[in-house]
């Protein structure tokens, strides 16, 4: 191996060697999607272990509580034989005590006590032990990112890196022994089919992570039998397009749903995949909790723990819902997929939900209804597990050479309201009214003066997040349009339509107090400019590099990498021209 063929990149605690020629896949921007990953995975040991001490606590309760049964009754039996004793005493006297009595009695006390000793040892025995987690990198590459959780993260056992090209497996283990002999213990590289390994490998792992170039869809039934109970699945899909509704059809038969290209196409593609993931869980009796769900540069990506309980995936159609999007206006609505009834002696019976959600036509503004989905709409985020992320990140902000991105990330997502699925947008809004838009605090204070709740998103800047009903935020804007006239509009507009009714609700636009959230009023930036140009995908490793990937590259990547292929065709060449010479001679 030649090192000047070879270009060393660092990325927080690893380095990796890169060769010149595009063989294994690197993008620099998922530096983002490592950083959030590997904060996740900190905090993912911390609240397995907190977890673990509870569930001590539980059988440790327990056995004091049988405990104190078994020693209640084994009280109750020696008094019991101590009233016997004197009777039989009284008996005595009497002259009708015999030596079979005495041999009972005394084998009645050593049972006593050996009960008691029994007891006694059953309550010390060892209780289970907490193992190290075992992570599943099922696409490895280069292996930077097995290498840097080897490496940054405290705790973990073991990293396996899988891969099915040859070439990116060799890349990986070069790198791991280039990284020293701690990441040598720790990390091991696999030539594999990764759903054929997963699919042998039930239950061992306890992180599994998928970050597939493209769509992840054909690794998740694989990956939701691998990951042991409580563990953790992460989730990359790249194939943007697909879920945000440019090719419906495809997204149906990878996903199972059908996207719609409303405002809210991020967010919805976040739902789509959780809805998926799900889907696969159910056939094996497991159900997911999803603790992170974000929307990052050009990619999502899901983190979700997988649980056991035949008895919970019943709930599953209580967190599912059909989307109905206005094709003349920003109104949308869900339609639950099922309901639950309560029933006596605490239990529940399941039903199909109630429907439909919408009439034929948009109340709003009388156009017809696209519906989409199912999608996951229950909460996408565990807020506890955010607060714990933030805290910690903060802590050790120098170990991430993403901070400022995956802070801004993280802290949006802390105040997204957690129980109101999609969102809309105030300049689609507005758009559709062709009307001056109001200040997004003058637009909040009105929604929190008629008594409901909203957000930001994290998914668009310009997104908002809100219990309000559709009507309710129609007639926010019916009165702004009010003191903010329009021109007319042509009869048939849905704006047109919108306006045309006056007003139910009387809306006060005074500044509210909590019109404007904290890391606002901080000066906290939520949403950052990428660092550099070209800050988005990269070609497919093995393809080559041409002159249609300046896009995605741009131009001096692009030409230095053909300048190098030139190079490498004249020393070729001048190879081919000096054998050729020799074997001509040879066959003379």
């Amino acid at each position: 191996m030649d090192l000047n063929d070879y270009s060393i990149i660092k990325e927080g605690e690893a380095e990796i060697l890169m060769h010149a020629k595009n063989e294994v896949f690197y993008n620099k921007a998922q530096v983002n999607n490592r950083d959030m990953s590997i904060a996740v995975l900190r905090t993912f040991i911390t609240k397995r272990k907190e977890e673990h001490q509870a569930h001590l606590a539980d059988i440790l309760a327990e056995k004091e509580k049988k405990l104190a049964e078994k020693e209640k009754k084994l009280a109750q039996k020696l008094l019991d034989n101590n009233n016997e004793d004197l009777n039989n005493e009284t008996t005595k006297e009497g002259g009708c005590e015999t030596h079979d009595d005495d041999m009972l009695k005394a084998a009645s006390h050593d049972n006593i006590l050996e009960d008691s000793n029994k007891t006694a040892d059953d309550h010390g025995k060892t209780l289970p032990e907490l193992k190290p987690p075992r992570v599943l990198e099922a696409l490895s590459a280069s292996g930077l990112r097995a290498l840097r959780y080897a490496r940054e993260v405290e705790g973990i056992a073991q990293v396996v890196a899988l891969d099915n090209d040859k070439e990116a497996v060799d890349s990986c283990r070069r790198n791991i022994k280039f990284n020293g002999s701690v990441t040598s213990s720790k990390v091991e590289s696999h030539l594999a089919d990764a759903r054929v390994y997963m699919l042998t490998h039930p239950k061992e792992f306890d992180v599994v992570d998928l970050d597939p170039y493209g769509s992840p869809s054909v690794f998740l039934d694989s990956a939701v039998q691998s990951v042991a109970d409580g563990g953790m699945i992460m989730c990359t899909a790249t194939d943007m397009a697909v879920l945000c509704g440019s090719n419906g059809e495809v997204c149906y038969s990878k996903y199972g749903s059908y996207p719609l290209r409303g405002k809210y196409y991020n967010e919805m593609a976040l739902r789509i995949l959780l809805a998926c993931i799900e889907s696969h869980a159910n056939r094996y009796k497991r159900y997911i909790v999803p603790v992170l769900s974000v929307v990052m540069d050009f990619y999502i990506r899901v983190f979700v723990r997988i649980y056991t309980s035949a008895n919970e995936i019943k709930n599953s159609t209580l967190k599912l819902s059909y989307v109905y999007q206005c094709i003349g206006c920003e109104s949308f609505h869900l339609q639950p997929i099922g309901r639950s009834i309560p029933k006596n002696n605490n239990n529940v019976r399941y039903q199909p939900g109630f429907g439909p959600a919408v009439p034929q036509d948009c109340a709003d503004c009388g156009k017809k209804f696209n519906m989409g989905g199912p999608i996951w709409s229950a909460p996408i985020h565990d807020q506890d597990w955010v607060s714990s992320m933030l805290s910690s990140i903060k802590s050790m902000k120098d170990r991430y050479p993403a901070y400022n991105r995956i802070f801004a990330v993280l802290t949006t997502v802390s105040e997204e309201l957690p129980d109101v699925p999609l969102f809309w947008g105030l300049h689609s809004l507005c758009s559709t009214l062709k009307c001056t838009s109001p200040s997004a605090i003058v637009f909040r204070s009105a929604v929190i003066n008629a008594g409901y709740r909203i957000s930001g998103t994290h998914a668009d800047p310009l997104g908002l997040k809100s219990d309000a009903p559709m009507n309710v935020i129609w007639d926010i804007m019916r009165c702004w349009v009010k003191n903010h006239p329009v021109k007319p509009q042509p009869a048939d507009q849905p704006g047109s339509f919108i306006l045309s009714k006056e007003p139910v609700l009387q809306v006060n636009f005074s500044r509210a107090l909590s019109s404007m959230s904290k890391a606002q009023a901080k000066k906290v930036a939520r949403f950052l400019p990428n660092p550099e140009k070209h800050w988005g995908p990269k070609v497919r490793a093995g393809r080559k590099i041409t002159s249609k990937h300046i896009s995605l590259l741009g131009a001096d990547a692009v030409n230095e990498h053909l300048s190098l292929e030139d190079v490498e065709e004249e020393v070729d060449d001048t190879k081919r021209q000096k054998v050729e010479p020799s074997s001509s001679n040879s066959e003379n």
